[in-house]
Formats: structure tokens, C-alpha cells, sequence
């Protein structure tokens, strides 16, 4: 056999070189959202990558270290003894790497009372027995005596895991002048720092290869030890035993006996689908990239290896067929020709330029049709009588595209499939928000880019909008069968609906007030300043107020305060540490500049509106219908969710919102404590089901049962305890988390935390199957079947599964409130177009709608808004609605 031909066996030590990739990439560079270190994964990813690129090794492995007890331990209790305790952001990563290995079909290996050399050792013998050549991949030294004609040691540099260095047994000899199987007895000379394992004093490097030189090994050494001269030699007199015992820890066992063997350790196809869900997890969108690119090329090779012929036969991505140029009696027989051979609709792509549209893609599964657009031409007709039509289209990120199409005077209707959407629905969590990324997930394949250098699209090999529109085609077949069949039903019934009503709302916009807002802002920016020369006047200094490290300085070091707790900068002066500060420990200087911050936060928001009011004098945010797991919707460019609500001017923001030019008032609705009634809904508690059928107010009501005192006693204090717990405990608020939000003992809080759950152990009940029912499943469901996926509720990580269990608890309260919202507007809004109305919907912020009020239409749109908002839903509890008029939103508030 050449050696060409022969299987390369490459063993990892797992621990040994994620610690190196811990230390190598900077901790605070690798962290996702949830708080989670990753550097250790991603460092160890990217040089496995890299190995697997250049080395291509037909059958792999990673061992790993159980725990640093083994039998070694056993026999010197201080083996391993001096190294410091593990870094906390290491904790943790090690699962999460072993998770992404798995998704890999990488087969990851330990063993109870050995440690990952063991096994590293065991498997070289057995492979260069069974013809394999073996690479082994170690940052521990020990591992030097494995070297041999058919081992080769990759060892990283100091420096990190990005470069290594090979070592057989020449450069083995080289480097240290011995031979591998001698390197053991050299570090039983030396002795090892990093093992806790100590040499022979004063015997270095140098002085060890040199009696290996003169007597072969640590046996003739010891055999030979009289005849040593000097201090050196008394010390190898006195000290044998140390070098006894190092040999003996530091011989590999090649024995152990392991579940698999070499052969069991081939290179498979790995798991695509959770190679994904992992790598989105760890937020690793370069790295997924490179796996998925490897995998081709893995794949590819191993069937050219296998057969010459088959290269042939492994299928490529299909090309996008060329696009056609019809108009006229040509494109709607094809428009109608495609309708009666896609029931699921036709794929559809906007080209927009300065926000109107100027072409169209259109596309089957199996042709593409072209369409530069020119509003008026009669030829354009059939596309523009199918666009109107109640025949489905399939898009992708449709909203953009149909507000260009209103813009450019073209009727649309019946979207039937968004793919952000729906993708959005299957990993509400996820960060796929590209045509590309779903291209890339669901049908594993790469969406082709147009050369930038290219500056008109070559539409023959399939670019641009006829091509998109293609891939959308494929794209929403995959992903809806990736959908559950609740899942489809809530795209269907909520999520299109919606899409279109936020459609009208942003081309809408509402007016604000330029004048109002500018004044605010001047306000503002004098109270900043003053406050500002107060609070230097306090210190007898100016600092830069904005500055974390010049604050450090004033609070910890002049004013000598309590330190808050440690960041990366030293300690935190963000708003909730000097929040707490303040409480603890009263300062004037403290006072004013949270009191500066809020002013400084306040006009950056008057100054955001007020630069995007248009030029007649309305503001189009844009609602971003993907932005949270829950299925709430967000606010952006320019965000209306932001706004204060309890603050003199955080009201006097909201009033610079007003009736429109020529309606009659503003109404604002909104929805009286969604959340509880959904509580008392799912949890079927009797005492919160009798407070809110009664119409009583629920934190007096709740109040008067723990304190046991009637409602008409129970105290502002103690009804905001109540509702601070009532909501906390919707979204896992533990007593600590309770007793810090209402400046109370943590012991109090876990007695109103024990009080409440006696009376209302519904709840408590419901909160519990929640969690433990997601573990089984893998996620949470609203009323109406909207799934979100937990997966870290498996996680061995304790930080990821405990923030997915809090997540967890909250999942189906918010996002049945976020699905009611959205049936209420799009309820709303289709009752506003049956009855030919002129009053609109303008803005909806958390569980309030503001509508804009057309003369004479007052009566019939509180009609309308009230019946849609409190029947949106059947509960067990019945939804309030509140309603408020008035010429600005400040004044309709309610």
C-alpha cells in the first residue's frame, strides 16, 4: 500500500488545546447575547477546521479529561495540585464544545480515572498497528513519547493553537537531542511545573540529556548515580525517588480500555441541521460558514476517492433557469399557465430604488420571467392584474417590497408566504434574516452574488430579482414543511395579516411636532448643564460625566464609596449599579448625575424624532415584525417604544404627537393588564379568575388575600409589592431578584413569595409544568400554537439552562399578549376597509394602539376598536379595553 493510500488517524487532546484557545483569544471578544464565554470553542473550532482542511484525516477523535482526579491522584495526592482553579468564563464551554462536535459527527471519547493522554496513547498504538499513519494533536508535552515512525505530535506554539509544530522522531531528536520514548525520562529529571510534579534540584534540561546521552535512560542513570559528580550528583543521590515517581506518573498508559477503536472512528457526513442550531447558539456565523464549506469539499473528495467515475454523479446546486423577457398575451399565459401548476403560489421579488419599485421578478420552480417596471404601460397589465388578484405569492422581506409597490401606485394582495417570516417561526431565536442565510439552511446551497464589479446583472445565469424570486420559490416549500401545522396556522391567520396591516400603519406615519420637540430638546440640553456645574460643584472638579473610568475615579477613589461589582474597566457605573448605590449609600453627587444621565437619555430621544419627522411632518417608524422570540413587535428608525411614559417629559414627548391635518382627535387603546389575565387563563387560578370576573382591581385584590387585611386596607405599598411580584414571577424573578427590585430582605421577599403561592397555588402550579413540559418537548406554545424552541433547556451549561428556564415561563404569557395584539389590529384593520372608513391606524406601542379620527367617525371607531381588542380572544377572564381621546396622545392617554 503507499503511504498515500493509507488512513490517517488524527486524535485531539480535548481539554489541552481548548485551554490553550481559552488563553490565546481575548475572553470579552467571545460572548454571545445570553452572557456565554465562547473563546475556548471558537479557538478550538478554528484550528480543528484548519486540521481537518490541510491534514484531511479519514478517522478522528477528541478526548477528554473527566475531571483532574484520576488514578495518578490516588497515588500522589498533589499530582496536578498547584494549577489555580479553572477561570469562570471557561466554565461551561466544554459541553458547548462536545455539543458542537456531536453536531459534527465527531466522536468525542473519556474515560473514568484516566486522563485524555491515556486515550490518546491507547489509540496511537492501536492505529499504527492496524496500518494507520497517526497524527496526534496535544499541547501537553508528555506526549512526546508517542512519537514514532507511524506518530507524529502536532504541538501548538506558545502563542495560541493557530500554529503547530510537527514532531517526529527527527525533530524530536533535534529539538531535545534525545529520542522520543527518552523524553519521559527527561521530565522525571526536570520534573514538571505545570504537573506539580518536582525534579531533581538543580538538574535543567541541558544536564538530563546528557547523562541520557551517557547512560540510556533514567534506569542507567539510577544505576550509574555514585559515579555522578558535584552537587548534581548528590542531589540525584538524595532525590531518586522524586525521579521514580515522575516516571512513573508520567508513562502514558497504552491500555485503557476504550469503547471504540480505530476503525470506529471514520469520518462521517455531519449533521447539518444541528450544526446550524448549535453554531447559531454559540453566535458563530464565520465558523458556520467554514464547517458547511469543509463539509462540501469533505464530502466531494470522498466520492471522488472512492470511484473516479462517480465524480460525475455527485449532484451540484441547480442553476436558476434563465430569465424571460414576456409581455402582453405571452406573460399572462404564463402567469396563468404557473398559477394552475403551483397551488403554493408564485415566487415574487421588487427591484426598489429610492423607495419605489422599478422591476419585478416573477418565478415557478422551473422558469423565471424578467419584468423592468414602468407604471402606466398596457403591456405591463396582466402582471399588474395577477399582483391585485387573490392568487398567492410567495416573497421574501415582502414588507419593504409592498410599500414600494404602494408608493409606486401598484395594488397588491394575497401574500401568502414571507420566508423571513415563516423562517422566523421555526427559530424565532435564530439569526437567519437573509434570503441567504435560509438559502443556506434549508437547502444547502450558496445564493449566488452578483460581481460588484458587474453593473448590470447577468440575468442569463440567473441574477438578480428573477433569481431571487426562484430561490424564494424552493425556499418556502422547505421551510414550510419545517413548520408544525400550529406553526402554519398562525403564518396564515396572524403573521401575513399582520405583515400587510403594518404595511398601511408605516406608509401612514404620524404627525409630530417639530416646534414641540425642538423647544424639549433646548429644555433638556439646560437642564443637562446645570445639573452637570452642580454636580462638579459637588466633587470641586469637572470630569467628563459620560466617562466610566473618570467616574470611577469621583466615586471609588475621592468619595471613597463601596465598590460596585468588577467589570473588565474596574467597577460598573452603569444605571442600575449607582441605582443601587444610591440606595445603599445617598450621596448628592450620585443623585445629580443619575439625574444628568436621564435628562441626556431624554434628549438624545427628543433629538432622534425630531430628525425623523418628514417633510409633512410625520414620522414612518418601522415596525420590525421578526425582531423578538416572543412575537411581540418592535420599533426602529425611529424606535416609539422608547418613550417614558411617567415622567413630566417623557409626557410632554408624547403630546408633540397629534391629530393629523384634517381628523378629528387621536384615540388611544389600549389593553388593562394582558399579561395577568393571560396568567389567570392558563394557570385556571380560581382566586385571580374571581378578581378579574369581578372587575376589582387585581393588585388590591391579590393584596388584601396575602396580607389578609380587606381590599379597601390594603396600603400603596403593599399593592406595589404585590404587582412587583405578580409580574415578576411571570418571568422567573427569584426572591433575591424580588427582594433587590423592592429594596426589601431577601427574606421578606421569599415569605411574599411564600404567601402568594399559598393562595394562589394555581399559578406556582402552572409556572412549574411550564418549565418541566418545555423539557420535554423542546419549546413553549402560545394559545394559538406558537411554538419557540428551548434547547438550552438541555444544556449542561447551569447559566444557558437556567436563563432558558426563566425564558421558559414568560414564553407562553408574552407571546399569546403579542398574537392577541396582532388579531386585534388586523381585526381592526380589515373592519376599517369594509366599511370604507377614513380614520387609520397609526401606531401600535406594547398593548396600545393610537389611531388618527376622521370626522364623524368617532363613535364607530371606538365600536370598532373596543369589539376587535376585547374579542380578539376567548379567555376565561374577560380583556379589557381602555380607550382615550384627545388632540395630542398625552391628552388621550386614559
Amino acid at each position: 500500500m503507499l503511504d498515500s493510500e493509507k488512513p490517517t488517524l488524527m486524535i485531539i487532546d480535548g481539554h489541552s488545546l481548548a485551554f490553550r484557545a481559552f488563553y490565546a483569544l481575548p475572553v470579552d471578544s467571545f460572548q454571545t447575547r445570553d452572557g456565554q464565554h465562547t473563546n475556548a470553542i471558537h479557538g478550538f473550532l478554528s484550528m480543528l477546521l484548519s486540521l481537518l482542511r490541510n491534514e484531511k484525516p479519514t478517522h478522528i477523535a477528541v478526548a477528554f479529561d473527566i475531571s483532574r482526579a484520576s488514578f495518578r491522584t490516588r497515588e500522589y495526592p498533589e499530582y496536578k495540585g498547584t494549577r489555580n482553579a479553572t477561570p469562570p468564563e471557561f466554565l461551561g464551554q466544554i459541553p458547548l464544545l462536545q455539543e458542537a462536535l456531536a453536531a459534527m459527527n465527531i466522536i468525542t471519547i473519556t474515560k473514568e480515572d484516566f486522563e485524555a493522554d491515556d486515550i490518546l496513547a491507547t489509540l496511537s498504538v492501536q492505529g499504527s498497528e492496524a496500518g494507520f499513519d497517526v497524527l496526534v494533536v496535544s499541547g501537553d508535552r508528555d506526549a512526546i513519547q508517542l512519537v514514532n515512525d507511524k506518530v507524529t505530535l502536532l504541538y501548538p506554539a506558545s502563542q495560541g493553537v493557530s500554529a503547530l509544530t510537527r514532531y517526529d522522531p527527527a525533530r524530536v531528536r533535534e529539538r531535545y537531542g534525545i529520542a522520543p520514548e527518552q523524553y519521559p525520562d527527561v521530565a522525571a529529571l526536570v520534573g514538571e511545573t505545570s504537573d506539580n510534579l518536582i525534579g531533581i534540584s538543580k538538574v535543567g534540561e541541558k544536564t538530563a540529556v546528557k547523562w541520557l546521552g551517557l547512560y540510556g535512560s533514567l534506569d542507567g542513570i539510577l544505576e550509574h548515580a555514585e559515579e555522578i559528580k558535584g552537587v548534581v550528583g548528590n542531589n540525584l543521590r538524595e532525590q531518586k525517588e522524586n525521579a521514580i515517581r515522575n516516571r512513573r506518573l508520567n508513562r502514558l498508559v497504552t491500555t485503557v480500555d476504550l469503547p471504540v477503536g480505530p476503525a470506529d472512528l471514520g469520518r462521517n457526513p455531519m449533521n447539518t441541521d444541528a450544526v446550524r442550531d448549535v453554531f447559531s447558539r454559540l453566535e458563530f456565523k464565520s465558523l458556520l460558514d467554514r464547517v458547511l464549506k469543509l463539509e462540501v469539499t469533505a464530502e466531494g473528495s470522498a466520492a471522488v476517492a472512492a470511484s473516479p467515475a462517480a465524480a460525475e454523479e455527485i449532484p451540484a446546486a441547480p442553476l436558476a433557469p434563465p430569465a424571460q423577457d414576456l409581455l402582453d398575451e405571452e406573460l399572462a399565459a404564463w402567469i396563468a399557465r404557473s398559477i394552475a401548476g403551483s397551488p403554493q403560489g408564485l415566487g415574487f421579488t421588487v427591484e426598489v430604488q429610492e423607495g419605489k419599485a422599478i422591476g419585478f421578478g416573477l418565478s415557478s420552480l422551473t422558469e423565471t420571467i424578467n419584468l423592468p417596471w414602468h407604471p402606466g404601460r398596457a403591456d405591463y397589465a396582466p402582471v399588474e392584474a395577477w399582483l391585485a388578484s387573490d392568487a398567492p405569492k410567495l416573497m421574501h422581506d415582502a414588507k419593504m417590497q409592498i410599500k414600494a409597490l404602494r408608493r409606486s401606485g401598484v395594488a397588491f394582495s394575497a401574500l401568502a408566504i414571507d420566508t423571513l417570516v415563516a423562517g422566523w417561526l421555526v427559530r424565532p431565536g435564530g439569526p437567519d434574516k437573509t434570503l441567504s442565510d435560509l438559502v443556506s439552511r434549508y437547502l444547502q446551497e450558496e445564493l449566488p452574488v452578483t460581481d460588484p464589479n458587474q453593473l448590470v446583472p447577468d440575468e442569463a445565469t440567473g441574477g438578480g430579482v428573477p433569481m431571487q424570486a426562484w430561490y424564494t420559490v424552493r425556499v418556502a416549500a422547505a421551510v414550510m414543511e419545517a413548520l408544525d401545522e400550529g406553526s402554519r396556522q398562525v403564518l396564515s391567520e396572524i403573521e401575513m395579516p399582520t405583515l400587510m396591516t403594518l404595511v398601511d400603519m408605516e406608509l401612514a406615519g404620524v404627525t409630530v411636532s417639530h416646534e414641540e420637540l425642538s423647544a424639549l430638546s433646548t429644555e433638556l440640553g439646560e437642564k443637562s448643564a446645570a445639573l452637570a456645574a452642580s454636580a462638579y460643584a459637588e466633587i470641586g472638579r469637572e470630569v467628563n460625566l459620560g466617562s466610566p473610568k473618570q467616574l470611577q475615579d469621583v466615586l471609588f477613589t475621592q468619595l471613597e464609596m463601596p465598590k460596585t461589582r468588577a467589570n473588565k474597566t474596574g467597577f460598573s457605573t452603569d444605571a442600575g449599579a449607582l441605582a443601587d448605590l444610591q440606595a445603599s449609600n445617598p450621596h448628592p453627587f450620585l443623585d445629580l448625575l443619575l439625574k444628568h444621565r436621564d435628562a441626556t437619555k431624554l434628549r438624545q430621544i427628543v433629538e432622534t424624532l425630531d430628525r425623523a419627522i418628514d417633510d409633512t411632518g410625520r414620522i414612518h417608524t418601522n415596525y420590525v415584525q421578526i425582531g423578538t422570540a416572543t412575537g411581540r413587535i418592535s420599533s426602529t428608525d425611529p424606535n416609539l417604544q422608547n418613550i417614558p411614559v411617567r415622567t413630566e417629559e417623557g409626557r410632554r414627548i408624547r403630546a408633540a404627537f397629534r391629530a393629523g391635518e384634517g381628523s378629528e382627535c387621536l384615540l388611544t387603546a389600549d389593553y388593562s393588564q394582558i399579561e395577568m389575565r393571560i396568567m389567570a387563563h392558563l394557570s385556571e387560578d380560581a382566586g385571580l379568575i374571581e378578581a378579574f370576573a369581578a372587575g376589582e382591581d387585581l393588585h388590591r385584590f391579590v393584596g388584601s388575600r396575602i396580607f389578609g387585611v380587606s381590599p379597601e386596607d390594603v396600603s400603596a405599598e403593599m399593592r406595589s409589592k404585590v404587582k412587583a411580584m405578580s409580574y415578576g414571577l411571570a418571568y422567573g424573578l427569584s426572591a433575591f431578584g424580588l427582594s433587590r427590585q423592592l429594596r426589601i430582605e431577601t427574606k421578606e421577599a421569599k415569605q411574599l413569595m411564600t404567601d402568594y403561592f399559598e393562595r394562589f397555588g394555581a399559578v406556582r402550579d402552572y409556572l412549574r409544568h411550564v418549565v418541566e413540559q418545555a423539557k420535554v418537548d423542546g419549546y413553549t406554545e402560545t394559545i394559538f400554537g406558537r411554538r419557540r424552541p428551548f434547547p438550552e433547556l438541555q444544556s449542561p451549561n447551569r447559566a444557558l439552562r437556567e436563563n432558558a428556564e426563566r425564558a421558559a415561563l414568560n414564553a407562553p404569557i408574552q407571546g399569546s399578549a403579542a398574537d392577541i395584539m396582532k388579531i386585534a389590529m388586523n381585526g381592526i384593520a380589515s373592519d376599517l376597509g369594509t366599511r370604507s372608513m377614513d380614520s387609520r391606524m397609526l401606531l401600535q406601542v406594547h398593548d396600545e394602539l393610537i389611531f388618527d379620527v376622521a370626522p364623524g367617525e368617532w363613535d364607530v371607531l371606538r365600536e370598532v376598536v373596543t369589539h376587535r381588542m376585547s374579542t380578539a380572544v376567548e379567555l376565561l377572564v374577560p380583556l379589557e379595553v381602555q380607550v382615550g381621546r384627545g388632540a395630542n396622545w398625552d391628552d388621550a392617554a386614559h
